[in-house]
């Protein structure tokens, strides 16, 4: 009928271990689950470190003045 009922899957499952054999299945599953813990402690540490807004960012520069060319245009008058 168009989709896939716990039966379909759990063959599915039997015929996936027979093929692969249940070490290669236990591994990858293995992997499968490293790669996720991997995926959540980068989320975890991302979210420690949080970067300053673009407006803080500009508020912290002091502006800068040359005073070379402040005497040089204040000569000029």
């Amino acid at each position: 009928m168009g989709g896939f009922g716990i039966t379909h899957w759990l063959i599915f499952g039997v015929i996936a271990i027979l093929v692969l054999g249940g070490g290669r299945f236990s591994s990858m599953m293995g992997d499968v689950a490293k790669g996720i813990k991997q995926f959540k402690k980068g989320m975890a540490e991302d979210d420690d470190v949080v970067p300053p807004s673009r407006i803080e960012a500009k508020r912290q520069t002091d502006p800068t003045v040359d005073v070379t060319a402040e005497r040089a245009r204040d000569a000029e008058r």
